[in-house]
């Protein structure tokens, strides 16, 4: 295999597919970045087995390779640093069937040892059971507005992802790790054939690193799920779990309405909760008639802190707590110069939205509260 390419294209696209590259494996195969000639396109990939990244790429091919050098795993991490270290220049790369690498510029040559490409993992092949057509734009906001709930907890592997509930009406993306949940309802995703999949946490924070502005295709089968976005492709093994009931824990008598300035309420949420313990991150709101009071304070530091943001609030006063980390999150990812929410006791999750919903869509967050000492 003989090509040669810009040196900062071929990062670029280089970089792409190192997603998928675990920093450290058994196999050291794994550790590499396939090389593949189709035609005259260098198709690139990379795998940790559970995940994959293909990338194109057109290059000037400068001879016909045989099978072997047309085919090598070349190490990641060298590769990568190499080209990092270089100005935007043209370099040439060759590999023998010996799966010798050499990379050339005008100022030099790096000379490394790659692997057998026939060695390489076989990545999964989609038959395409169920396909929706959408773009990159709109798959990347489900993702950016969800991602953040998505729970850590290896002992509920099912909330371990991004729950997506697709069909002829509408799309859903769903994420919850039990203390909060968002759910975005998308009218420009739909599939003919309804369907729900739950996509590992990796593997969309990838998918959203390479989603652009044009169309991309989601294809869905057998425990698999495939991302394509023109010259790039992700693919990822489902988490084959059955997701919580979610539409379950939201309350739907609410008789506690509170509408605020988002940023406002945002900033007095940040500063106040530096006063909090480091250990609960408790903060108090007591909600009035046209200001919400909000505080902290730990105890251990000798420290606390109390603001007023103005407000909208209709239903009895009440005092209720939540731990300041989740509702910076919250509080960060609702659109809008207003937001609302909804409660119906101190002890019983709130409903958090945007006062005004964004056209052709429809976002609900959930927040669970944290028990105070006491209530008003």
């Amino acid at each position: 295999m003989k090509f040669t390419a810009s040196s900062a294209e071929l990062l670029k696209a280089l970089t792409t597919v190192n997603g998928a590259v675990p920093s450290k494996s058994t196999l050291p195969i794994l550790e590499c970045i396939l090389f593949e000639r189709d035609g005259e396109v260098l198709q690139l990939s990379a795998t940790d087995l559970e995940i994959s990244i293909v990338q194109r790429l057109s290059v000037p091919f400068e001879s016909n390779g045989t099978a072997a050098s047309d085919r090598i795993a070349v190490p990641a991490r060298r590769l990568l640093e190499t080209l990092r270290a270089l100005p935007d220049l043209p370099i040439h790369f060759s590999a023998d069937d010996q799966f010798n690498v050499t990379l050339r510029t005008d100022q030099g040559h790096y000379k490394m040892v790659g692997y057998d490409g026939a060695d390489y993992p076989a990545l999964p092949e989609l038959a395409g059971n169920v396909r929706i057509e959408t773009d990159g734009k709109l798959l990347r906001r489900a993702i950016q507005k969800t991602h953040f709930a998505v729970s850590k907890d290896a002992l509920r592997p099912a909330m371990m992802g991004i729950y997506f509930q697709i069909g002829p009406e509408h799309g859903r993306a769903v994420a919850t790790d039990g203390h909060r949940l968002v759910k975005l309802t998308l009218e420009q995703m739909r599939s003919a054939v309804p369907v729900d999949f739950i996509v590992p946490e990796k593997a969309v924070t990838l998918a959203s690193r390479i989603a652009g502005e044009g169309a991309c295709s989601v294809t869905v089968d057998e425990g698999y799920v495939g991302f394509d976005f023109g010259d790039a492709r992700v693919l990822a093994r489902l988490i084959d779990e059955t997701y919580p009931n979610y539409e379950a824990v939201i309350p739907v008598e609410n008789d506690r309405l509170l509408i605020v300035n988002r940023d406002a309420m945002l900033a007095a949420v940040k500063r106040v909760g530096l006063y909090s313990s480091s250990m609960t991150n408790q903060i108090r709101l007591a909600l009035k008639a046209d200001r919400v009071e909000i505080s902290a304070e730990d105890i251990e530091r000798s420290s606390e802190a109390r603001e007023t943001v103005l407000c909208e609030y209709d239903g009895e006063e009440m005092v209720i707590g939540f731990n300041a980390q989740y509702l910076t999150e919250v509080l960060s990812n609702v659109d809008g110069e207003e937001v609302q929410f909804e409660f119906s006791s101190p002890n019983r999750a709130g409903v958090v939205m945007p006062r005004e919903q964004l056209e052709g869509e429809e976002m609900m967050m959930l927040i669970m509260p944290v028990m105070l000492n006491t209530y008003a």
